[in-house]
């Protein structure tokens, strides 16, 4: 069944909503944004459209695909001043909200070198996670483009090394492999702070830095592979995925993270690995290399000698 894709601003930033379907009712739309934005149903007012407008979302039991809502619009939530409802208790947080100084240990978790990792793991840290419908790597490929095209100006063929029209093309191929534009931009588009962890020159690299973005997410990069990273309870209960930009103490957590990556060379250098094309038998030097035979073949599947 086709499901909605709608981007939700809040005083937060901006997040993606995907796990309803044009059969979801008006009621699971204004539960879903309740618990994302912790504002109580009774006090959630929804916004959309240019000017932003306020929807009419009383009717409880009408379903999106009657309700003017289209996968792919943008809605503003608000709470509401000064109602006169009855006291309704807030949804419990998600995982991502809880208090941000919940002990715990800081672990990466594997996601698939399918050429989309970057995009699967900024998934999976802003959603707690994993993406199991195959539509987000897509989604955030067209973001890209489309950001890329409306900001030309500022992602010029100077900034992406080659022309922007050649460049939207490229990025929405699932063969294509993300990197810092795409980091940029959406780490812009969520509102979200974006620290990688390099494992290779044990550095962390944030996105969205001077942005002063109040929260943050950690991704770990090996040289040609992102994985996200979460906190783990000592009681092995719940993770968290996004943290407070000011808690450095989990930033200090992942830099000793990437110094010890690097120390047991858990990373790869993208210019001397070799790799194997799993279809064709070819051997590889280096990530450009690979790259082109992709673009040249179509080939998606490789494996490091």
């Amino acid at each position: 069944m086709a499901g909605f894709a709608l981007r939700v601003k809040t005083k937060s930033g901006h997040q993606v909503v995907n796990t309803l379907t044009k059969d979801s009712s008006i009621k699971e739309l204004k539960q879903v944004l309740s618990t994302l934005s912790n504002i109580p149903v009774n006090r959630l007012q929804i916004l959309s459209g240019y000017p932003p407008k306020i929807l009419d979302v009383t009717q409880d039991n009408l379903n999106l695909a009657n309700s003017g809502i289209t996968s792919g619009d943008t809605l503003i939530l608000e709470e509401k001043i000064g109602s006169q409802s009855a006291p309704e208790e807030k949804p419990a947080r998600k995982h991502v909200e809880d208090p941000f100084d919940c002990p715990g240990i800081l672990m990466k978790n594997v996601v698939p070198a399918d050429n989309s990792c970057l995009f699967t793991s900024v998934h999976f840290v802003l959603n707690g996670k994993v993406d199991e419908s195959g539509n987000v790597a897509p989604y955030m490929r067209q973001l890209v483009a489309e950001t890329i095209k409306t900001e030309s100006q500022q992602y010029d063929e100077a900034i992406l090394g080659k022309p922007v029209d050649e460049y939207c093309t490229w990025i929405q191929d699932d063969k294509s492999w993300g990197g810092a534009i795409e980091l940029a931009i959406l780490s812009n588009y969520y509102g979200i702070e974006i620290a990688v962890v390099d494992t290779m020159n044990a550095i962390i690299n944030r996105f969205g830095e001077d942005q002063s973005y109040p929260h943050r997410v950690f991704l770990m990069f090996d040289g040609i592979h992102y994985d996200p990273l979460y906190m783990e309870s000592l009681d092995g209960g719940k993770i968290q995925t996004i943290f407070s930009s000011e808690d450095d103490r989990v930033l200090r957590e992942a830099v000793q993270l990437a110094q010890e990556a690097k120390s047991s060379r858990q990373f790869t250098d993208v210019d001397k690995f070799t790799l194997k094309c799993m279809v064709c038998n070819v051997f590889l030097t280096g990530q450009t290399a690979a790259q082109e035979h992709a673009q040249q073949t179509g080939h998606a599947s490789f494996g490091e000698v």
